[in-house]
């Protein structure tokens, strides 16, 4: 049985003697809930379309007999109105949360959305040299206007800011910059931290905003590259440089490879028995495992790097890396380009020349072109070379591609860097 008590002085009293579990009446409808000598708290019992709820109303004594009295006062005037005091308070604390969840959101800037985006993904991007792109590109452009801003305030103006002064003038640049700003803002909305359509949207959007670029500004650019014709004297040239740049150039070259492809070059790829190097697919654009093979002069390229190397006291994993035995920077092999004095044409642009050759020099079919080059193929026919590695047949193209590029240019008395028949010998050693 409940018991009543009429005075605030007598409550402790009647706290001490009422048995563990006993309900101590204090007001209608209200009691305290003795469930030991040092733990009681507030219960508020009542009717409402014939339904008996209880609700609690705090511990006591942090929540004195004055503000439980309070408390009920204030749901029995709700259920005079027909209102649940639970479902009450279940609304106002609702509301409580959700103001208190959008001071959270807030308190997250874009700059740590930004950080938080780059650290998620960087697993995920094949190209190790990604996140730097990422970071410096925000850095230098998107970080001085939103980067310190709750990221929940980015908006349509502030995106004109940074855009509006580069949309023309560099405009890969300004697309990159877009393009990822409203990554990390579909990033922050998917965690709730900002609401709406997002300001950095191109079509419908921001397109309507910045201007349009002149024409010519729209034509495709394609990588500068060099005549097939021209690459055996080319190679001479690049055979008097030295270096690890150097030599990852002319790696590159002979594999046709892409520059991220050869930077990341690990020994562990590496077959020297088998003369193939395995691309993993997590480091190749289609996304697919890319065997290469390799001809005697691409060998002996590895050999040297090995034995230069094997001079060092620490090890590395990478085929071409740099003092800190990391690997070379992705503009190691541009560089060279531009101390030879040939700065017009491109790294990547080999790979065209690579594939003009064996359209306009050699009756090898365009599809093992593609193939080697680890591209997409489309029709049917192109279809079945992507099923098949056909590795021998490439292997075949390989070879006479680097025998072509290291070969005699006409009219020069040039003498290739080659090791002549070394490549037995090497994979002997090896």
């Amino acid at each position: 049985m409940a018991r009543k008590i009429g005075k605030d002085m007598v409550l402790g009293k009647q706290i001490r003697t009422a048995a563990a579990g006993a309900h101590v009446r204090v007001d209608k409808g209200l009691y305290l809930h003795v469930q030991s000598p040092d733990a009681q708290s507030w219960l508020f019992r009542y009717m409402l379309h014939d339904r008996r709820r209880e609700m609690g109303l705090g511990s006591y004594p942090a929540v004195t007999l004055a503000l439980a009295t309070a408390a009920a006062d204030a749901a029995r005037a709700s259920i005079a109105m027909g209102v649940d005091p639970l479902d009450q308070r279940a609304a106002q604390q609702a509301v409580a949360a959700a103001a208190r969840a959008q001071a959270a959101a807030r308190a997250v800037t874009f700059g740590a959305c930004a950080a938080d985006y780059i650290a998620t993904h960087r697993l995920g991007w094949k190209n190790t040299k990604h996140a730097s792109q990422w970071e410096n590109t925000l850095r230098d452009y998107a970080m001085p206007v939103v980067g310190h801003l709750p990221v929940a305030d980015v908006g349509t103006g502030h995106l004109l800011e940074i855009l509006g002064p580069i949309w023309t003038t560099k405009h890969e640049t300004a697309s990159r910059v877009r393009n990822r700003i409203e990554l990390i803002l579909d990033a922050a909305k998917a965690k709730g931290l900002r609401e709406g359509e997002n300001p950095a949207r191109l079509r419908g959007h921001l397109d309507k905003l910045l201007p349009k670029r002149p024409k010519a500004d729209r034509t495709v650019r394609h990588h500068p590259a060099l005549s097939w014709r021209e690459l055996p004297a080319f190679w001479a040239d690049l055979s008097a440089v030295a270096g690890v740049g150097a030599e990852a150039l002319r790696f590159t070259i002979l594999t046709a490879a892409r520059t991220g492809e050869t930077i990341g070059a690990t020994w562990d790829e590496i077959d020297i028995e088998a003369r193939t190097w395995t691309i993993p697919a997590v480091r190749m654009k289609a996304g697919a495992d890319h065997r290469v093979p390799l001809s005697p002069e691409a060998v002996e390229i590895l050999q040297r790097q090995r034995d230069a190397q094997s001079e060092r006291t620490t090890s590395t994993p990478y085929v071409f890396a740099g003092k800190q035995h990391k690997p070379i920077s992705n503009m190691a092999m541009a560089k060279v380009l531009e101390r030879m004095g040939r700065d017009t044409i491109t790294v990547h642009g080999f790979r065209s020349t690579f594939r003009d050759w064996i359209a306009e020099a050699t009756s090898h079919p365009r599809e093992l072109a593609e193939k080697a080059l680890a591209h997409k193929l489309a029709s049917a026919v192109e279809a079945a070379y992507q099923r098949a590695d056909v590795v021998e047949k490439r292997r075949e193209v390989m070879s006479e591609w680097s025998r072509y590029a290291t070969g005699p240019s006409r009219g020069a008395n040039v003498v290739p860097m080659r090791l002549g028949g070394a490549s037995t010998a090497l994979r002997n050693a090896w």
